[in-house]
């Protein structure tokens, strides 16, 4: 047996144990089948050691869903029958559709344009339910590889419908606004997922594809990222620069909803300055706006997926958290929990963890363990909320280092989410 040494230096370059891989892989069949996958880190170590050689089809795609590249790029080599053939490609393509499997369609089918050259708004509803689909696989599992990949490729498949068809210029600026949609998806993703090099080059085209456009919609989440993005890089005058740029638009200035979530988001951005008094100050403008918006009207499917009061209290929590007002932070966080979706698991586990951060700041020990304790292992193996939980830690030990809570959550810490293979 060859060992497989393609798959241990990507493993390594993500610092991936088996454990993760297979976890990883697993939620990736759940997407594409419903079911969740059976992989097990015994299964990662045949692939390592070679024994496994060619995995099965719904495995081979969970993988390319992981690494964003081919089974093959990954070192498994196909053997006799199973080499990868245009029968092969019909079959994959085939297990994808009875799997109930669109959101990784992508991944394996070429661009669709339409048959006649002509490009309508059939076409373009088509590339708004893909965009859905995006939303929805991140609100799932956010800031994957993955979803970046998916989201980059249907860009391009936008901008190629835009090349190979004719259309009207309507159509033309709802195409390119789709295709800013897809690029602010991969750089939300990419944010998530602490890609930051690759989260402002999103933005670059993201941005640029927006103003073609001319969807104010669109330019105010891409700039409103753009803020979060800088706000994760500690850089608050370019954070609270481009959340302006958001908060001038159009939308924000006729649309509440979108006016509320500019100011929830300048609130988490003042609270890296410690101005509390600008913190409450845009926390309250952010509620009154909110109060004022009719949440009957239709509105673009990014925001109505995920702003509402649970996600105001979330990104107050974040600022009271950062301008170290503890008890407020706690207030925050119950509120948001109370009310968050169960669709959205990341982020009910992004919350729960400051939560943890702010009980702890208080001084409450135990009841900061228990919280941090009770993030879902799989939501743990989220890259950001796996670093929030590391520095928990960090904070507990410097805190209280050996105490009955620290050990604890050591021992915790080095049997569930940090272990490795």
């Amino acid at each position: 047996m060859l060992a497989n040494v393609p798959l241990r230096l990507r493993m390594s370059e993500r610092r991936m144990t088996k454990a993760e891989l297979a976890r990883e892989v697993n939620t990736e069949i759940r997407t594409l089948t419903g079911k969740l996958g059976s992989v097990s880190e015994r299964t990662v170590h045949n692939w390592l050691t070679g024994a496994t050689r060619w995995p099965p089809v719904k495995i081979r795609l969970a993988l390319r869903a992981v690494f964003a590249c081919t089974p093959e790029d990954l070192g498994f080599v196909p053997t006799g029958r199973a080499r990868t053939t245009p029968e092969d490609d019909v079959r994959r393509r085939d297990f994808i559709a009875a799997a109930g499997g669109a959101a990784v369609t992508v991944l394996t089918s070429p661009p669709a344009v339409a048959s006649s050259g002509r490009i309508g708004v059939g076409d373009v509803r088509r590339l708004q339910a893909r965009f859905a689909e995006v939303i929805a696989s991140d609100h799932r599992h956010g800031g994957r590889l993955s979803i970046e990949t998916r989201a980059t490729a249907l860009a391009e498949e936008a901008l190629d419908l835009q090349k190979n068809g004719t259309a009207t210029q309507r159509v033309r600026a709802q195409l390119y606004a789709c295709a800013a949609s897809f690029m602010s998806s991969a750089m939300w993703a990419a944010i998530d997922g602490r890609r930051f090099d690759a989260a402002l080059e999103h933005h670059q085209k993201a941005a640029t594809l927006a103003a073609m456009s001319g969807d104010s919609g669109i330019q105010f989440r891409i700039w409103s990222h753009a803020g979060s993005l800088y706000r994760h890089l500690g850089q608050v005058g370019d954070a609270l620069a481009a959340n302006e740029v958001a908060r001038g638009l159009p939308i924000a200035r006729r649309d509440p909803l979108f006016a509320s979530l500019g100011h929830a988001r300048h609130a988490a951005i003042h609270g890296l300055t410690g101005d509390s008094n600008a913190v409450r100050r845009s926390i309250g403008h952010s509620q009154d706006a909110l109060n004022r918006a009719d949440l009957d009207i239709s509105r673009p499917v990014w925001i109505t997926a995920f702003y509402d009061q649970s996600e105001l209290d979330s990104l107050a929590l974040a600022a009271h958290l950062a301008a170290g007002n503890w008890e407020e932070a706690e207030a925050h966080a119950h509120r948001s929990i109370a009310q968050r979706r169960d669709t959205m698991q990341r982020s009910r586990a992004i919350t729960t963890v400051r939560l943890a951060r702010a009980q702890l700041g208080q001084g409450d020990l135990e009841p900061a363990v228990a919280t941090a304790m009770s993030v879902p292992a799989e939501d743990s193996a989220h890259p950001r909320v796996t670093r929030m939980l590391a520095a928990f830690g960090t904070s507990l030990h410097e805190l209280a280092g050996g105490s009955g809570p620290d050990r604890t959550w050591t021992a915790y810490a080095h049997n569930t989410w940090r272990t490795t293979a």
